[in-house]
């Protein structure tokens, strides 16, 4: 059995440090997709977008669902 390999990316030398709110959240996300390493800290409380759910409203679209 062959062990695969996960290919470095192009960010993957970089730390990032993430201070964003609800308002930019996903940009933690598309630089770690990129391979940064991403440390999200948040406010004592938590992040806000921990609350949003994954559909708007909370209407799942049967039609773009997997």
């Amino acid at each position: 059995m062959r062990m695969e390999q996960k290919a470095e990316g192009m960010l993957s030398p970089y730390r990032v440090l993430d201070l964003t709110n609800e308002m930019g959240f996903l940009c933690g996300k598309v630089l770690a997709d990129l391979g940064a390493d991403v440390i999200k800290i948040e406010k004592p409380g938590g992040d806000p977008a921990r609350s949003i759910g994954p559909f708007y409203h909370d209407i799942p679209d049967p039609e773009k669902m997997a």
